[in-house]
């Protein structure tokens, strides 16, 4: 278990990476682009890109921030119930966020497909939607690794 929970880490903390040099790109591009706004020379294609590497940003940071547990938890009525109750709250709802992720994500790589299918680019520049609704589907089933780790921790007493 402890070599699925290290790879599942590893695997959410590659995924913020891509996440965060996306956005680096991001204010990169938009600096660059009020910069030679004000030459009369902008950059085609920012608000597609900006658009593009935010959605990047968002699903590729998203299993990393639950490994962290960096988004917001109300655990008032947890701390209330007695150990075993805790732990059973805690599965559920994890099974619950699995199953909606499994959705999501499969759902993402099929949209995924039929924008390449159906040849859907950005307006500007051309770039395929398709690449984006992919990666986003893939980080939502990571995202149910999490999960299941998070599962895993919980059980074996190493949750925080």
């Amino acid at each position: 278990m402890k070599r699925f929970l290290v790879a599942v880490r590893d695997l959410s903390r590659t995924l913020n990476l891509l996440a965060g040099t996306a956005l680096l790109f991001m204010m990169a591009l938009t600096v660059g682009d009020v910069v030679l706004r004000y030459f009369r020379h902008p950059i085609p294609g920012t608000y597609e890109l900006v658009a593009l590497c935010g959605a990047v940003v968002i699903g590729f940071s998203l299993p990393f921030t639950s490994w962290e547990r960096g988004h917001i938890y109300v655990d008032f009525f947890l701390e209330k119930l007695p150990p075993l109750a805790r732990r059973a709250v805690q599965t559920i709802t994890r099974l619950m966020g699995m199953a909606l992720f499994l959705l999501i994500g499969w759902n993402l790589i099929l949209m995924g497909s039929d924008l390449r299918r159906s040849g859907e680019v950005s307006l500007t520049l051309q770039l395929p939607f398709y690449p984006v609704a992919y990666g986003i589907g893939v980080c939502c089933l990571v995202q149910c690794l999490v999960l299941l780790g998070d599962i895993i921790k919980v059980w074996s007493g190493h949750h925080e």
